[in-house]
């Protein structure tokens, strides 16, 4: 187990509440699985402290769990930015530290302004975004507080993803939405080298 402020029930060598898996009893594809988590150069943000090493204990979870990841991010067909975007959004509004600051730094390098991001940091008015920065901002806002998206929204919404992509984008805020909630059940504590920069009141 970890030591000093680590609480008690955290293995040292996964960060988490649940030991690093074991890669020799896997079986082929959650091997496959681990080594692209372990490899630097595939697209983990967080490599095999994360959500992934978690979902390895239970292979088919892993492996659909990675594939629909693997879709949203590069097959969907999201420019980057507004990738990048809505997984903050959707960060911000389930208080996810982790993520935050896991993709912060990537929707810089995407071009996510630093106002943009700020607006979602701190909550703050979307006056002054551009359309899609706004809807995309607003949409997540009102689905994760009020658990419902208005006509108008979702008609804006609508016309700019298309249906497919649009079914794509809900999926992918809501995809993020569960793995907060999987990494505070397994209290994932912070990884080395990130900025977690997310203010939110502890409870």
């Amino acid at each position: 187990m970890a030591d000093g402020d680590t609480p008690a029930d955290i293995y040292a060598d996964s960060f988490c509440r649940l030991p690093m898996p074991d890669r020799e009893t896997m079986d082929d594809r959650s091997k496959a699985a681990y080594d692209r988590l372990a490899d630097p150069n595939t697209q983990s943000r967080v490599g095999l402290q994360g959500p992934g090493t978690i979902q390895l204990h239970s292979n088919k979870v892993s492996e659909h769990s990675s594939g629909l990841n693997r879709y949203l991010r590069t097959e969907a067909g999201f420019d980057e930015d507004v990738l990048e975007l809505a997984i903050l959004v959707a960060a911000r509004e389930m208080d996810s530290k982790f993520e935050w600051a896991a993709h912060e730094p990537a929707a810089i390098d995407a071009g996510v302004p630093a106002e943009t991001i700020d607006v979602v940091r701190f909550k703050k008015p979307t006056d002054g975004l551009s359309e899609t920065e706004t809807l995309i901002i607003e949409f997540g806002r009102q689905l994760f507080r009020e658990r419902r998206i208005d006509a108008d929204r979702y008609a804006a919404a609508r016309a700019l993803f298309g249906d497919k992509r649009l079914v794509d984008f809900v999926i992918l805020i809501t995809q993020y939405s569960a793995t907060a909630l999987v990494l505070r059940a397994f209290d994932m504590q912070p990884k080395a080298g990130l900025d977690y920069n997310l203010p939110v009141e502890e409870v």
